[in-house]
């Protein structure tokens, strides 16, 4: 399972997750909302759009297809 990290209106979020989509990993990611947790909104408050494994690794935009798929092979 991955986790986007995103808020409303963010066109960045809507990028990262176009790029979740084209990978095929659309239904195995969450996406979680900054603004609904206050611990989440003081991690990623200004580094959204934040993609998360289950490790706790991190992908911070901005990330292409490719470097998304060399972060999922790593």
């Amino acid at each position: 399972m991955l986790t986007l990290f995103h808020t409303d209106g963010c066109h960045l979020c809507e990028q990262a997750w176009a790029q979740v989509e084209e990978a095929g990993l659309a239904a195995r990611t969450r996406q979680c909302d900054i603004m609904e947790d206050a611990d989440w909104l003081a991690a990623y408050r200004v580094r959204i759009p934040v993609l998360r494994d289950e490790a706790g690794r991190e992908l911070g935009w901005p990330f292409t297809l490719a470097e998304l798929r060399l972060w999922l092979a790593a």
